[in-house]
């Protein structure tokens, strides 16, 4: 379990720290103070540079380029993706000498990741080729260097992420909620994974927080889905016969499934959720964290997740002042631009502050 993060030259932060992480961590800040860019580092830190997991992130943001391969007739073949890592460094640009690094202390031991843009050195007839390299190393428990060409527009090929295959078993496992929540083909994948095994029983009540009717979830058929629809699973409700399409039943019961799949596919690793009080009543938000906080002790899962919104953070700290954390602990961090720390809010302060009407936002 990450203790501390320190992040330099990665996306919006030039230096940045934060201390006394705890096993939940919710982040808080104005728009673009960088919470999101928090999610990313700690899942690049918690997956070695996973470049599976950096593509999903890059193409979710609109981070790449299209490559259209062509025939001798000017008929274009195929359309690649290339990720635009220059997006990935602090100023948007690269050149020879650029980094960024990630760095934490986990329970047990040091980890950091060190990214560079290098020149291959290649020398032609009248002057040095300009054909940058990049660069990725690794330095924990095993150290790792990898070193990636990139294209004429110095951005990276997919077909490079493809080839490179991380160990899974030399890596946490991490899953990554997004504002928009998963894809219905995702959560079905993730929910076959542990069909009629008590996880599934974990499911049903989590989604029993918001409609004690339900009895039980199915997957259902997702091959002729249209675009955007959110076909996938059917639900049981104890006053009716016939299956309810989980569509039918509101933004958050989709949002509550999202996050009971992804926290029971973290176990023993890392659950990051950014805006987690997307389509959530207020009213429903404290059982939210009740579910999260007992899930993540008994899976053994670290938290990091970023809201807006004050319902979202005093409704945790109504979990802070009576679950009765473990040293564990259960944190706020205010990010703010500009400033190289978080402003951290222990469970004691949190609950203070919710009972003061003290904004920690």
């Amino acid at each position: 379990m990450l203790k501390s993060l320190k992040i330099e030259n990665f996306r919006c932060f030039p230096s940045f720290e934060m201390q006394n992480l705890g096993r939940l961590n919710l982040i808080v800040g104005t728009n673009n103070s960088g919470k999101t860019s928090i999610l990313e580092a700690v899942q690049l830190i918690a997956s070695k540079f996973n470049l599976e997991l950096l593509r999903d992130v890059m193409i979710n943001r609109g981070e790449y380029l299209l490559n259209d391969e062509r025939s001798s007739g000017s008929v274009v073949q195929r359309s690649s993706r290339e990720l635009d890592i220059r997006h990935l460094f602090y100023g948007h640009a690269i050149d020879v000498g650029s980094r960024f690094s990630i760095s934490g202390d986990n329970s047990d031991r040091k980890e950091a990741i060190f990214v560079s843009v290098e020149n291959t050195g290649q020398l032609s007839l009248f002057e040095e080729i300009r054909e940058f390299i990049l660069s990725i190393k690794y330095s924990g428990q095993e150290n790792e260097n990898v070193k990636l060409p990139l294209s004429p527009d110095e951005s990276l090929s997919i077909d490079y992420v493809r080839r490179i295959r991380r160990d899974n078993n030399s890596s946490l496992k991490s899953q990554f909620v997004t504002s928009s929540s998963m894809k219905p083909e995702e959560m079905v994948n993730l929910f076959n994974k542990f069909v009629l095994t008590a996880e599934e029983d974990f499911v049903i009540e989590a989604l029993k927080t918001i409609d004690p009717k339900i009895e039980r979830i199915a997957p259902g058929d997702i091959k002729y889905r249209e675009p955007s629809s959110r076909i996938g699973f059917r639900v049981k409700l104890l006053d009716n016969d016939k299956p309810v399409p989980i569509g039918s039943m509101g933004d958050g019961i989709w949002r509550m499934l999202g996050l009971a799949l992804a926290i029971v596919n973290a176990k023993n690793g890392v659950l990051l959720i950014d805006e987690i009080d997307t389509g959530l009543h207020f009213t429903v938000m404290s059982d939210m964290w009740r579910m999260l906080w007992k899930t993540a002790k008994r899976l053994n899962v670290q938290i990091f997740a970023t809201t807006h919104s004050s319902d979202c953070w005093t409704s945790l700290a109504s979990i802070a002042n009576t679950e009765n954390p473990s040293e564990d602990g259960i944190t706020i961090h205010r990010i703010e631009k500009g400033k190289t720390n978080s402003i951290v809010f222990t469970e004691r302060q949190i609950a203070i502050a919710a009972e003061n009407d003290i904004e920690v936002r």
